[in-house]
């Protein structure tokens, strides 16, 4: 399986994820070229940084012949609400792919902003990363990850740095309570290193694409690139991707079954319920014909070796079965990962398969449901509207 794993020892910024990613590139002075049309009055520029020995790719933007990186709080250009930026990024000449994960990751900033100042989202007005460059950083990303095409991202825990940054609201903690809200449920630490090593942008971008965060996994690595960042720490201050192969995912599951032919239909729905609610994998019914020629349902739950005693015990506390049967079996399955989709409709979440030479995704039922309901359409009609 294709996978990338970005090594996030120093944080994440912008400049730097797009840096790592355009090292892994093979056509760098097309993808710059591309760049450099996309948004008026907007350069993007790559040149070799060495930080600690180690020589990587620093890339800067600039509007107007002016540089201001994403690092840079007090002086930033006007500002934007939500409205501007999906105007600007929905015009852009990229593939719909890209301009849906460019969106996606504003939306997330934009509602980690919202819940930071207490206020709707579409009052929201970006301030560092409402500016020209940062919608470069982001487009950027998301072009190279579209390019690179990667079936799993994973990444290190994520470094945040210590002490005080100057926003413009003034002096805010590390992490930055907007960065604090779009890291929360991801690994991440502190440290001696004084200064915000993970910006907005960089939290947001992770979030986005990261679909676990952990140990590298084992991979063959094919290609190295080092992000680097403007300023320079006793360790050195880039992000690492690496592009390599990892094995497809496989694993063992154990399937309990039963034969039931005196139970209601109310009090099979419960069994399956409970199941799923302990941690089994799936619980299924197979119509199946019984002693003395009665009509009955073999139930059936997949769950992992560690789930054997529970599982069992679950289905004799729940059926009325007096004997489970247990069968082992290999599985081969797709990675999984879940992001949001901001549509005109509201935000949906959308569910992401990939493997095997395979990738497919599909919107979560649930905010189908409710879109439907709320706009007093069919599900069919929700779905094609959110595209």
């Amino acid at each position: 399986m294709k996978t990338l794993y970005f090594e996030c020892n120093m944080g994440a910024a912008g400049d730097m994820l797009m840096a790592a990613l355009l090292e892994l590139l093979p056509q760098k002075e097309a993808f710059l070229n591309r760049m450099n049309g996309l948004i008026s009055g907007v350069t993007v520029a790559a040149e070799p940084s060495e930080k600690c020995g180690i020589l990587g790719t620093h890339v800067h933007v600039s509007v107007h012949g002016e540089e201001e990186g994403e690092h840079d709080h007090e002086h930033h250009h006007d500002h934007s609400g939500m409205g501007e930026i999906a105007r600007l990024i929905s015009g852009l000449d990229v593939p719909e792919k890209v301009r849906a994960d460019a969106l996606a990751v504003y939306g997330l900033i934009a509602k980690a902003e919202s819940e930071v100042h207490g206020r709707p989202v579409e009052q929201v007005h970006f301030h560092e990363v409402g500016a020209l460059d940062a919608v470069a950083d982001i487009v950027g990303v998301c072009l190279l990850m579209h390019e690179l095409k990667p079936e799993r991202v994973a990444a290190s825990p994520v470094h945040v740095g210590s002490g005080q940054v100057r926003c413009a609201h003034g002096l805010l903690p590390v992490p930055a309570p907007a960065t604090a809200l779009l890291l929360k449920g991801i690994p991440v630490y502190g440290g001696a290193v004084r200064g915000e090593l993970c910006t907005p942008t960089g939290a947001a971008l992770l979030r986005h694409f990261v679909a676990a965060f952990g140990e590298m996994p084992a991979m063959r690595v094919e290609k190295v690139g080092y992000g680097m960042g403007k300023k320079d720490f006793e360790a050195a201050n880039c992000v690492r991707a690496m592009l390599g192969e990892t094995e497809e995912n496989g694993d063992t599951a154990l399937e309990l079954c039963c034969n039931l032919d005196d139970m209601t239909p109310e009090a099979v729905g419960f069994a399956m319920e409970r199941l799923l609610a302990f941690g089994a994998l799936d619980v299924y019914t197979v119509p199946v014909g019984m002693k003395k020629s009665r009509p009955g349902v073999m139930l059936c739950c997949l769950c992992h070796a560690e789930k054997r005693e529970e599982m069992v015990k679950l289905l004799f506390r729940h059926t009325t079965t007096l004997g489970v049967r247990v069968c082992a079996y290999e599985r081969h399955t797709l990675s999984r990962a879940e992001r949001v989709a901001e549509t005109g409709l509201g935000p949906v979440r959308v569910k992401e398969a990939s493997g095997y030479g395979v990738r497919r995704e599909k919107p979560e039922y649930e905010d189908l449901a409710k879109i439907a309901r709320e706009k007093g359409i069919s599900l069919a009609e929700a779905a094609e509207m959110v595209r």
